[in-house]
């Protein structure tokens, strides 16, 4: 018989399911109000002293927007979600955002104008036209990022241990296309042709392709069936394949010619030296309990020569602590799409290593985290350019 656990060392009970229900309830009304109170007060009652008829038109319509925004997002991205309601939860999150943000900076236009001793109802006229015109331009200048094709970006990697006969071999990324509610297909096909266009020797596919079933983004995914490589083209899964079909996106891109690297590796030979290019699962796919799904870097890496440069496609730049103690050359990771609407990459950089771009860590492993290709949610990127990347493998030991 087992000795009883004493009250005093007893784990902590968990909160009933409907107390944390009701907690959750309560922060996000709290989070709703704070996101569109603080636009609606700079343009409608920061001293404004607009006429009764523009307030009530304009709080009628952030009232709207208020309601709109949380049942839009819950039918658009529930298990079975609703397109047409995702795409207009998702641009509501965009627009309020960049208001929120810019009402707020706003502050500072208001002080310098008390300042300079301007007063009300000018001052608040002046910042709310102000904050309009701002978010306005960037909203459009951000769709238009968002959806054109990425630009390329070329990066140098010195990589100590690689062989000169691979000297300069290429690895085309790409990562977070998010294919979703809205119809892509022909922006696909932009990106497999540019992608082409580069001749890589290695393409990279690093995960999250889609938001939504294969059954539901087939079309929007073929074009990827086009890519073409010299020597190999892999995928990884990302946390958004986990929120719905993983194993059923691995099985696709495979039907579409891609290897799916599931905690595993391949070989990349040229002129008589190899390169191990392996790919393990996204950190949060042994949490999705998805059967036989979990990062697993040893497994990844079973049977390769130690004694061979190694490039790993992880899809978070966060996985990077098991790279380093294996002794990885150069991780590639994605997931952040580089905060993708300012000042968003300030929270990313609280929960990721880097945010974007080419970083060292430890004596040996690299990691280069894309931006990304294509935009999850908001059809926005505001600072945050999109990237087709093409890393170019420099043997700085040889």
């Amino acid at each position: 018989m087992s000795a009883p656990v004493s009250s005093e060392n007893r784990p902590p009970a968990a909160p009933p399911r409907g107390r944390r229900r009701t907690l959750f309830a309560v922060v996000l009304v709290v989070v709703l109000v704070v996101l569109f109170g603080v636009p609606w007060w700079t343009l409608f009652r920061s001293g404004t002293g607009w006429p009764a008829a523009v307030v009530i038109v304009g709080t009628v319509v952030f009232a709207m927007a208020f309601v709109a925004f949380p049942v839009a997002m819950f039918l658009g991205h529930s298990r079975r979600g609703l397109d047409w309601a995702a795409r207009i939860g998702d641009t509501l999150l965009g627009i309020v955002w960049v208001l929120f943000v810019w009402s707020l900076l706003g502050d500072v236009l208001r002080l310098v104008l008390m300042v300079f001793g301007v007063e009300n109802p000018l001052r608040g006229r002046v910042v709310a036209i102000a904050v309009v015109v701002v978010a306005a331009a960037l909203l459009a200048w951000g769709h238009r990022e968002a959806t054109r094709l990425p630009r390329i970006k070329r990066v140098d990697v010195p990589i100590a241990r690689l062989g000169r006969a691979l000297d300069g071999l290429t690895v085309a990324v790409i990562t977070d296309t998010h294919l979703g509610p809205i119809e892509r297909s022909g922006w696909s096909a932009k990106v497999a042709a540019a992608v082409n266009a580069l001749d890589a020797d290695v393409v990279v596919h690093a995960g999250d392709i889609a938001d939504g079933s294969v059954e539901k983004r087939r079309a929007q995914a073929a074009p990827l069936g086009t890519v073409r490589a010299r020597l190999s083209k892999v995928y990884i899964t990302g946390n958004h394949e986990y929120f719905g079909e993983a194993q059923a996106w691995l099985d696709h891109m495979a039907e579409l010619g891609w290897e799916p690297l599931h905690n595993r590796h391949v070989l990349v030979e040229r002129g008589g030296e190899s390169l191990v290019v392996a790919g393990v699962d996204d950190a949060t796919a042994e949490a999705s309990r998805v059967p036989g799904h979990g990062a697993n870097l040893a497994k990844a890496l079973d049977g390769a020569d130690p004694a061979l440069p190694v490039v790993l496609a992880a899809h978070q730049p966060k996985q990077l602590a098991q790279a380093v103690e294996a002794g990885v050359d150069l991780q590639i990771s994605g997931h952040t799409h580089g905060g993708q609407i300012w000042p968003f990459h300030y929270l990313v950089r609280a929960d990721q290593p880097s945010v974007h771009g080419l970083t060292r860590h430890g004596e040996r492993t690299q990691l280069y985290t894309s931006r990304g290709t294509g935009f999850w949610g908001p059809p926005f990127r505001i600072f945050a350019p999109s990237e087709i990347t093409l890393l170019t493998l420099r043997a700085s030991g040889a």
